[in-house]
C-alpha cells in the first residue's frame, strides 16, 4: 500500500483529495492558505483535517525513509533476502522495522556475542536443529568445544554459551517480538505500587491494577508523573505462561529431541532477560505516546475554544491583578487597548487600606468612564472581587465586573515581549494590562503567551515538548488566520502567526508601518523586506486594510479573486461602491436564485470560492467571533459559603479534561462536573458536549466548604 492509499484509508478521505493536498503541501503552501483558498483542489478539507494529514504524512515518510536505511544496511552486509524485503515492505510501524533490523544491528558486547567469540555458534546451531537422535550425548558433543584459552572450561560452559546464543536468536526474531508484543498488549496488567511511605496526591494508585488494553489516557499520564516523582513503582505484568507457551509452540518443533530441554531453558531465558524488559519499555512508551496524543488533541480543542472566545469590543476596561503584600496593580486601557493610567492599591491584608483603595478605583472609573473591571483569578482574587463589588455598588455608575483567568499573565509579564511593550512597567503592572486586554480581544492578547501556560490542558508538562509545541502552534495559527488581522494595528506577535509570515517578516511589517505610516492597500505589503511573491500569496487574504480604497482589501477575499468578485457582483447590478461598510445584504438571495453552481461555471472558479466571496461581501471586515456568546458580567458576588446543595447557577467552562470539566460559577473555586453528570445519555468524553468558554446551567450536587470542593451536575435542570 503506498502512502496516498494508506492516508486515505486511515483518515477516511478520498485518495484524490489526499493527493491534491499532499501536492499543495509539498509546494510550500501553508495549512491555513490551503484550507481557505484551495477548497476546490482539496474538496474543501478543513484545517483540522489538513493538519492530521500533514502529521501522518510526515510519520509515514519517516517510516519509508527508515525502511530504506535498514534495507541498505542489510544489503551492504550481503544478507538481504526475499523474505526480509517482504517483511520490510509490510511493516506498518517503526517498531516493526527496528525488529527486522535487530539481528543485523551492530551490538555492544553481550553474553551471546562473547559465546560466538568462543566458537560456540556451531553448538547452538546443532541444538536448534532439534535432531531426534545425535551421534553422541549432547554433553559429550559439548566437551569437544572446551577451550581453556577462550574461557570454555567445561562442557556446561559450552552448553550455557550455546544457550545464550539461542536466547539472543529467539529475541532477535521479528515475528516472535511482534506476536509477543500483541499478546502483552492484550493480556497484560499495568501494576502500580507505593514507592514512598508517605501520603501524596497519588495515594489512589498505591495499590492499583488495570488492563493495559483499557487504561484511560489521563490515568496513564497521572501514573507516569507519579512514577517520575518517585511516589509510584510501575510494571507491566503478564502471566508468563502466555508468552512462554507461544514461544514453546514456535521454537520447540521436536519435543522428543534431546535438545528440547536446552531450547526450553533458552526460550525462558530469552523471554525473561531480553524480550520482556524490551517489550515492557515499548508498551509503556506506546501507552504514554497514545495518552499524550489524546491529551494534546484535547489541549488543542480547549485552546482553540479559548482563543476564539467572543471579544468585548468598544469598552474601556480596568484590569486588576490581585495581590496581598505587594498590593493590587491596576491598569486602565481604552477601547483600542491603549494604556491610559496605572495605580497600586492595598485593599487586602496585611495593609488593608480599603477606603484609600476605593477612592483610587472610583477616581479611575469616573475619570475614564470605565465600563468593565477585569479581575485576575489568582491569589487574593476573592478578596479583590468582594472589594470591587462593594465599590461598584457605592459608585452606582453601571460598571460591571468579571473574573478573568490570569493563566499565563505572569509569563507574558516577565517575557522579552512584555518588556518590549512596556519597558517602564514592572512585571505586575504588565499583568494588569494583560488581564484587561484579554477580555477586549482574547486572541490578540493570548497569542503573546506560550500556549502551555494558558491553563487549559492536563499533564502538559509531562508530554514531549516539541510535539506539544508543534500542535499548539498549529492551533494558534489556525485561529489567527480564521479571524484575520488589521495590518495597521496588529502587533508583530499577532502578525507572526499569519500564514506565510514568520517572526522576522512580522517585525519588518511593524517597522515599515512605523517608518512609512499606515498601509493604504494590501499590495503595499509586498514592499516589506522578506515578503516575497510566495509569502504574499500565503498571507494576503488574512490581512485586512480597513481604510483601503479597494473595498476587497478589508475582506477575506484573496487578491487572486478580486476580478472574479467584481464580475460576480456586476451580474446582479452592483458595483464596489455599493458594498460600503454595511455590505451587500441582498447578494446571497440573488445568487441563490441564480444558482451558485451556475455562477461558478460562468466565472471559471469553484463553487466554494463563490460562496466564500458572497459571505465576505455580505459583511466586509466581519469578525467571525462576534456571533459567539459574550462573557457574563457581574455586579454582585457569591462566596462558597453562600452556596447550598441543589442551587442552580449559570457558569462558564474553564477547562475540559478527560474525566469532566471545571466550571466557573462565580466563586473563587471552580466546580467539577464529572463526565457522568454532563447529560443523561452516555458520552465517552466531556468534549462531546462541552467546550472551553461555553456558558452552562449547573446544579450543585455535593459541597465540601472545608476542602473547598464543589461537585456539579448538568442533569435534571
Amino acid at each position: 500500500m503506498d502512502i496516498i492509499e494508506r492516508l486515505s484509508e486511515e483518515l477516511g478521505i478520498k485518495p484524490s483529495q489526499i493527493e491534491a493536498a499532499v501536492g499543495l503541501i509539498d509546494e510550500g503552501n501553508t495549512i491555513p492558505f490551503i484550507a481557505r483558498y484551495r477548497k476546490e483542489v482539496t474538496g474543501s478539507l478543513d484545517d483540522e483535517q489538513l493538519r492530521a494529514l500533514d502529521d501522518r504524512l510526515n510519520y509515514l515518510r519517516g517510516l519509508e525513509k527508515r525502511k530504506d536505511e535498514v534495507r541498505n544496511a542489510i544489503t551492504e552486509q550481503g544478507k538481504m533476502t526475499a523474505e526480509i524485503e517482504e517483511a520490510l515492505a509490510n511493516a506498518q510501524i517503526l517498531a516493526e522495522v527496528e525488529d527486522i533490523y535487530r539481528p543485523f544491528k551492530q551490538k555492544k558486547k553481550t553474553r551471546a556475542s562473547v559465546a560466538r567469540e568462543k566458537g560456540l555458534l556451531p553448538l547452538a546451531e546443532l541444538l536448534m536443529a532439534q535432531n531426534k537422535k545425535y551421534d553422541a550425548e549432547l554433553t559429550e558433543i559439548a566437551r569437544s568445544y572446551i577451550n581453556e584459552e577462550k574461557g570454555v572450561m567445561t562442557e556446561k560452559d559450552a552448553l550455557f554459551g550455546a544457550m545464550d546464543i539461542i536466547a539472543e536468536i529467539i529475541s532477535d526474531d521479528a515475528d516472535y517480538r511482534k506476536d509477543i508484543r500483541m499478546l502483552t498488549q492484550e493480556h497484560a496488567i499495568l501494576s502500580v505500587k507505593q514507592a514512598k511511605d508517605e501520603d501524596s496526591v497519588y495515594s489512589m494508585y498505591y495499590d492499583y491494577n488495570e488492563k493495559v488494553s483499557v487504561i484511560p489516557p489521563h490515568r496513564t499520564l497521572a501514573i507516569t508523573r507519579g512514577e517520575k516523582e518517585e511516589f509510584l513503582k510501575v510494571s507491566v505484568d503478564i502471566s508468563k505462561d502466555i508468552p512462554l507457551n507461544y514461544l514453546l509452540y514456535r521454537v520447540v518443533t521436536e519435543p522428543k529431541s534431546p535438545a528440547a530441554p536446552y531450547l526450553i531453558s533458552s526460550l525462558a531465558d530469552s523471554y525473561d532477560r531480553l524480550i520482556a524488559p524490551s517489550i515492557e519499555r515499548e508498551i509503556r512508551s506506546d501507552l504514554f505516546d497514545i495518552a499524550s496524543e489524546g491529551a494534546i488533541k484535547l489541549f488543542s480543542q480547549n485552546l482553540k475554544n479559548l482563543l476564539m472566545q467572543a471579544p468585548i469590543k468598544g469598552k474601556t476596561v480596568l484590569g486588576l491583578d490581585p495581590g496581598y503584600r505587594t498590593g493590587c496593580k491596576l491598569a486602565v486601557v481604552d477601547k483600542t487597548g491603549k494604556v491610559l493610567d496605572t495605580a497600586v492599591i492595598y485593599p487586602t491584608k496585611p495593609q488593608q487600606k480599603t477606603e484609600e483603595a476605593k477612592k483610587i478605583v472610583k477616581r479611575l472609573i469616573t475619570k475614564y468612564n470605565v465600563d468593565i473591571v477585569s479581575i485576575g483569578n489568582g491569589t487574593a482574587s476573592k478578596e479583590s472581587e468582594l472589594f470591587v463589588a462593594e465599590t461598584l455598588k457605592e459608585l452606582a455608575t453601571g460598571t460591571k465586573y468579571l473574573v478573568t483567568s490570569e493563566a499565563g499573565a505572569s509569563v507574558y509579564s516577565a517575557s522579552k515581549l512584555g518588556a518590549e511593550e512596556f519597558p517602564d512597567f514592572d512585571v505586575t503592572q504588565r499583568s494588569a494590562v494583560s488581564i484587561a486586554r484579554r477580555i477586549q480581544d482574547p486572541l490578540a492578547e493570548l497569542v503573546k503567551i506560550d500556549p502551555k501556560s494558558i491553563g487549559v490542558g492536563q499533564y502538559q508538562h509531562d508530554m514531549k515538548g516539541a510535539r506539544l509545541d508543534e500542535a499548539l502552534s498549529g492551533v494558534v495559527e489556525d485561529c489567527v488566520n480564521a479571524v484575520g488581522v488589521d495590518v495597521n494595528t496588529a502587533s508583530y506577535s499577532l502578525l507572526e502567526h499569519i500564514a506565510g509570515i514568520n517572526a522576522t517578516s512580522a517585525k519588518n511589517i511593524v517597522k515599515y508601518r512605523e517608518e512609512n505610516g499606515e498601509f493604504k492597500k494590501r499590495s503595499e505589503i509586498k514592499k516589506v523586506p522578506r515578503i516575497g511573491a510566495k509569502a504574499y500569496e500565503q498571507c494576503a487574504g488574512f490581512l485586512r486594510v480597513a481604510g483601503s480604497d479597494e473595498i476587497f482589501d478589508n475582506t477575506g477575499i484573496h487578491p487572486e479573486s478580486y476580478d472574479k468578485a467584481k464580475l460576480l457582483i456586476g451580474k446582479f447590478g452592483y458595483t464596489k461602491a455599493d458594498i460600503g461598510m454595511s455590505g451587500l445584504s441582498g447578494l446571497r438571495k440573488a445568487a441563490d436564485l441564480y444558482g451558485t453552481s451556475k455562477l461558478a461555471e460562468e466565472l471559471g472558479i469553484g463553487e466554494p470560492t463563490v460562496i466564500d466571496i458572497i459571505t465576505e461581501l455580505e459583511k466586509p471586515g466581519r469578525d467571525i467571533r462576534d456571533s459567539l456568546p459574550m462573557p457574563e458580567l457581574h455586579s454582585d458576588i457569591l462566596d462558597i459559603s453562600d452556596l447550598s446543595v441543589g442551587m442552580i447557577l449559570t457558569g462558564v467552562v474553564r477547562n475540559v479534561i478527560d474525566f469532566g470539566a471545571f466550571i466557573d460559577i462565580g466563586v473563587h473555586q471552580d466546580g467539577l462536573v464529572h463526565v457522568s453528570e454532563i447529560c443523561k445519555k452516555f458520552i465517552k468524553h466531556p468534549s462531546e458536549m462541552l467546550s472551553v468558554g461555553d456558558t452552562v446551567r449547573v446544579k450543585i450536587k455535593t459541597l465540601d466548604v472545608a476542602k473547598k470542593r464543589i461537585g456539579l451536575t448538568m442533569k435534571d435542570i
